[in-house]
């Protein structure tokens, strides 16, 4: 039994979920586009809604292969370290 208090996820943590589970091929682009949609983003910093917004303009061009990967991890990587 956990004593601690369940939380929902933040904003940062629910995409860093979403982009990981994509870059594993959980999820097909399409699914990530969604999830990337800028409702709900209002508790990102300024940096990581950049980043954000970025990935979402790649995947909404069609680009893909390697550097769209390239984009999704340094998204994640800006939605880690908080900006």
């Amino acid at each position: 039994m956990s004593t601690s208090p369940e939380t929902a996820p933040t904003a940062d943590d629910r995409l860093v979920t979403v982009i990981s589970r994509w870059l594993a091929r959980h999820l097909s682009d399409e699914e990530l586009l969604r999830e990337l949609a800028p409702a709900g983003h209002d508790a990102l910093t300024a940096d990581q809604a950049e980043a954000v917004e970025e990935l979402r303009a790649e995947l909404a061009a069609g680009r893909g292969g390697a550097e769209l990967d390239m984009v999704a991890r340094e998204t994640l990587e800006a939605l880690a370290l908080g900006g």
